[in-house]
């Protein structure tokens, strides 16, 4: 049987786009990597503004539901989210270092809210898992940087 981690809360919450966490991206700072992907969701200057400069997470999220939706979207939205997570974790050492400590195991965002493209559904275990994976990659990358230091 194979061990993964799911459900990333309590010691895992770190690895959620919903964790607080400062990193800037083409100087713009974001919260989370929740309001960096929501946010370029769309090309409109004023509704990317509100959701970078909203409170919380979930908020962000609500928020990047309503907005006008770049035209590119579906082609970018997976770069988009590497790009976000890899600068949350290259950007925190602390949040880098706690990643890397992660056993081998594979990462899957199980979820109850039946997202089956950035994680796996909790009730069917069924998913593309695409956040675990990119997690999974970020870990590799900070690794091999930590190697050549």
């Amino acid at each position: 049987m194979t061990n993964y981690h799911s459900q990333f809360r309590g010691d895992l919450a770190f690895l959620s786009n919903m964790y607080p966490c400062h990193f800037t991206i083409d100087d713009i700072d974001y919260s989370s990597v929740e309001h960096y992907f929501q946010s370029m969701k769309t090309s409109n200057v004023e509704e990317k503004k509100s959701i970078i400069e909203t409170e919380s997470p979930v908020e962000a999220k609500k928020l990047g539901k309503k907005v006008t939706l770049r035209k590119d979207w579906e082609v970018i939205k997976d770069i988009v989210m590497f790009d976000g997570v890899f600068a949350k974790f290259k950007q925190n050492e602390k949040l880098a270092n706690k990643l890397i400590h992660i056993d081998d195991s594979l990462l899957i965002e199980k979820n109850s809210w039946g997202d089956r493209y950035w994680g796996v559904d909790y009730n069917t275990g069924i998913g593309l898992n695409k956040l675990g994976k990119i997690l999974k990659k970020v870990k590799m990358l900070l690794l091999l940087s930590n190697l050549k230091k």
